[in-house]
């Protein structure tokens, strides 16, 4: 008798302290060895907690054009490849409310197959674009601190990300 199929099963997870906005990058030019064309990855945590410095990371790993910067008030930027590989959409859903009717306003769908999409504030926006995703949660301690120190949960939701030893991305 075969086991019931549960979600869970379906996603791989890691848990990585990152002490410096440098770390970050670096953690970034990492993670984006692992990427490849039709990736979706969604970026969580508060404001000032590193998402678009991870990206910055992703888009030097991924060898794009263009300063990642934060697309806050033009909500995306596409960042060709100069290496052949997939160019990296950068998209920040902060601004946008309205889930994924929304988004599809961006033809992110159109864009993913030959991209790699990376979205900021995407919870609850862009999970039915792709049922195999990348969620990166950043934690940062909050209030009067100072402190650097991140922890960032990766979770490859999906086949996709079935086998992936993303504990390594720590290393």
């Amino acid at each position: 008798m075969e086991a019931p199929h549960s979600p869970a099963a379906d996603v791989t997870s890691a848990v990585l302290v990152v002490h410096s906005p440098d770390l970050m990058q670096e953690l970034g030019r990492r993670l984006a060895k692992l990427l490849r064309p039709g990736d979706l990855v969604m970026l969580s945590g508060e404001l000032g907690a590193g998402k678009t410095t991870l990206t910055r990371g992703l888009g030097e790993g991924l060898g794009v054009r263009g300063a990642v910067t934060s697309p806050t008030f033009v909500i995306a930027r596409v960042h060709p490849s100069l290496t052949g590989g997939p160019a990296l959409v950068h998209v920040d859903a902060y601004r946008l409310g309205g889930g994924l009717d929304e988004m599809e306003d961006l033809d992110l769908d159109v864009s993913l197959p030959d991209s790699v999409v990376v979205v900021e504030w995407g919870d609850g926006k862009v999970e039915g674009l792709s049922d195999d995703r990348l969620h990166v949660v950043i934690h940062r301690a909050v209030g009067d601190s100072d402190d650097e120190v991140r922890h960032v949960t990766v979770n490859g939701i999906g086949a996709r990300w079935a086998g992936e030893d993303l504990a390594a991305l720590g290393a």
